[in-house]
């Protein structure tokens, strides 16, 4: 079962833009959005097994506000090495029909919104330790002779050329017809901040009273 505790504690809540023609504010691809309205419960998702490699993905819930949406994955190594990451995931989308639906990625989505563009980062994850990284997307209806597109499964590689996971979905990712999807790097995650209760000290007796031997010669 997913965690909530652990979805709660990771990250914070993605920053969308208030109005489509608003100047736009930076989106922090590492916090939590709240879960969508009429979503599923956590409790109705079981906790994905850990892949092969060793990897774990989930998604983190969307956040939707005047027609922008950011959704938050969460890469987990579930292995017992280090695991090397670097650069965007690798996303496909398939619709309530399981046809694949053709939607261009955009590594850092500058055409969509701003603050989701930073480079990507060599990392190496230790067994338990996490990376972040997130889907962003306007439902805009533009051309009204263009079919609106609802993606209702979602693969996620790590990035290109590893293999993909299924990756449970909340609600539809729902492109209207731009047939744009943007994502960020992946980056590190802090672990949860632990605190140690300081070192007991030396129990104070009363002085010793043993004197060193003196050396007669």
């Amino acid at each position: 079962m997913r965690n909530p505790a652990r979805r709660l504690g990771v990250i914070a809540g993605l920053t969308l833009l208030t109005a489509c023609t608003a100047t736009p504010r930076p989106v922090d691809p590492l916090s939590t959005p709240p879960q969508r309205p009429g979503a599923a419960p956590d409790s109705a998702t079981a906790t994905p097994a850990c892949s092969p490699e060793g990897i774990r993905i989930v998604e983190l819930g969307v956040s939707a506000a005047m027609g922008l949406r950011a959704m938050g994955l969460d890469l987990v190594n579930c292995g017992d090495r280090p695991y090397e990451l670097r650069g965007y995931p690798a996303v496909a989308l398939r619709d309530a029909d399981r046809d694949p639906i053709t939607v261009r990625v955009i590594p850092g989505a500058a055409p969509i919104t701003s603050g989701f563009d930073d480079p990507p980062t060599a990392l190496v994850l230790r067994p338990g330790e996490r990376a972040g990284a997130a889907l962003i997307w306007r439902n805009l209806v533009t051309d009204a002779t263009v079919v609106a597109t609802d993606g209702v499964e979602l693969d996620v590689a790590p990035v290109a050329g590893r293999p993909a996971y299924p990756v449970a979905l909340d609600g539809p990712i729902d492109l209207g017809n731009t047939g744009r999807l943007g994502v960020s790097a992946w980056k590190r995650r802090d672990p949860a901040p632990t605190t140690q209760a300081p070192a007991p000290s030396a129990p104070i007796g009363p002085p010793s009273l043993a004197t060193t031997p003196v050396n007669p010669l």
